[in-house]
């Protein structure tokens, strides 16, 4: 199995290359050279299975020789040891052909923990093998910087440096990453949006002598490695519906593009998926990209789902790869453009090929606070914001094929907008009842290259 890069102009590499490297040489993200295919037959075996046995089957042929069949379904087992339902991702049913996936039982109540536990495994056993030392730098608008310190936190092969946007999180995204103990994480407020955030952390990988000289990895859903592990998840919903015997569809609330784009993988590699719909808050670059065919960015507005404070989607790409026809000049080309004009025009063929797939859907903050309030009045259901903005959309696009929400957050990372519609405030689990007691240990920093570089060169010299 070899992975190449979506611009076209870096070497192809290993799975084990591709998941230490994140970002391709040339700017572009890695995506397997073939997608594998999965028979009837094959998804049919997935049913009864435990949903690590299903994580093995479904991302086994991915890897290829970077780790053996017992050392992959022990990295496997570790990775969800730590979840807090032994279904690890257990569906509740909303309304008739409607139903909600929970991905929020992991350690710090996110989808991201399904990614991050797995990659921080096998970054594990990769650098123990040969002795290595990577540094390991992210960019978060919320999730994704708690759940990579909670999986890299204490090993001594890795240093962790997360970027997120000062302000812009909710107070327990926050504290799950500025009370992190450890010596080895580094939770950096950064003045900006979340969109800043990834653009230093991309300036970093194209700075080939910073790159090199600090070992540079990364754990955002540029990695490969990220996507590969949330495709799991489709397979084991749908085929708890009857898949593949009948049709699913997805709802995903997504502003960087990484799940529902693992969702786009599980369609390719066969599971019978007839939507996959893209919800978005006001941030809706997707939304606008899908349904007018122009992906122009117009700023962040702060909101109160602020995982999805997103203009530039950076998974995007991936799918932009494929419509394109495996055209890394073309995909290049886009991309230089957003980088010049802060947008591009999607070629009407390109656009037929992504609305073949994909259907999207905008919800408002007021609109968001509403389904929190109705999901727990007529559903029984405490959502997080996010998770709401998808059962929104999800709604307007019901129809005889049953449709599968991403519930991606506990509704206790959010307790204020929660409380706002609901009147209740979801409290947090008992094993982070004292998250507001854990002294924080957070360094804030301005929007600028060199002085985040020099910080990070300082920290892994002391």
């Amino acid at each position: 199995m070899r992975y190449v890069s979506t611009r076209g102009s870096a070497p192809d590499l290993s799975f084990e290359e591709a998941m230490l490297t994140g970002l391709a040489r040339d700017g572009g993200l890695y995506v397997p050279a073939e997608i594998p295919s999965m028979s009837t037959g094959d998804i049919a075996a997935l049913a009864g299975l435990s949903y690590e046995e299903i994580a093995f089957r479904v991302m086994r042929p991915f890897i290829g020789d970077a780790f053996t069949d017992e050392e992959f379904a022990d990295i496997i087992a570790r990775a969800y040891a730590g979840f807090g339902h032994a279904a690890r991702a257990p569906m509740v049913q909303l309304a008739p052909n409607h139903f909600l996936l929970e991905l929020f039982h992991g350690p710090t109540l996110a989808f991201k923990d399904f990614a991050m536990q797995l990659i921080g495994q096998l970054f594990e056993a990769s650098l123990t093998r040969s002795g290595k030392h990577v540094t390991i730098v992210g960019a978060t608008s919320g999730d994704t910087g708690s759940a990579a310190m909670e999986a890299f936190r204490g090993l001594d092969s890795v240093d962790v440096f997360i970027l997120f946007p000062h302000g812009r999180v909710s107070d327990v995204q926050r504290r799950q990453m500025t009370t992190v103990a450890e010596a080895n994480t580094h939770a950096l407020a950064m003045t900006g949006d979340f969109d800043d955030c990834q653009a230093r952390l991309k300036d970093m990988f194209n700075d080939h002598d910073f790159r090199d000289g600090v070992r540079l990895a990364g754990v955002n859903s540029i990695n490969w490695a990220r996507v590969l592990a949330q495709v799991v998840y489709y397979f084991s919903s749908a085929v708890s519906l009857g898949a593949p015997h009948r049709e699913v569809s997805f709802t995903v609330p997504t502003g960087n593009f990484g799940d529902i784009f693992a969702g786009y993988i599980a369609k390719r590699m066969g599971l019978p998926i007839k939507d996959l719909v893209i919800a978005t808050n006001q941030n809706d670059i997707l939304h606008r990209a899908i349904s007018g065919g122009s992906y122009a960015t117009t700023g962040v507005i702060p909101s109160i789902s602020p995982s999805m404070d997103i203009q530039v989607s950076s998974n995007f790409e991936r799918a932009l790869f494929d419509v394109y026809d495996r055209e890394g000049a073309a995909v290049a080309q886009l991309m230089a453009e957003l980088k010049t004009d802060g947008g591009f025009k999607i070629s009407q063929g390109a656009l037929d090929r992504l609305r073949s797939t994909f259907k999207s859907g905008r919800v408002s903050e007021d609109e968001t606070l509403a389904m929190i309030t109705r999901a727990n009045a007529e559903m029984g259901e405490l959502l997080c914001p996010h998770s709401s903005v998808g059962v929104k959309v999800a709604q307007d696009h019901l129809g005889e094929t049953p449709m599968i929400t991403l519930a991606t957050a506990h509704p206790a990372k959010f307790p204020d907008a929660v409380e706002k519609a609901s009147g209740i405030r979801p409290d947090l689990p008992a094993r982070m009842s004292d998250l507001f007691d854990r002294p924080e240990r957070v360094t804030r920093v301005e929007n600028d290259l060199a002085q985040l570089q020099e910080l990070i060169r300082g920290r892994l010299a002391a």
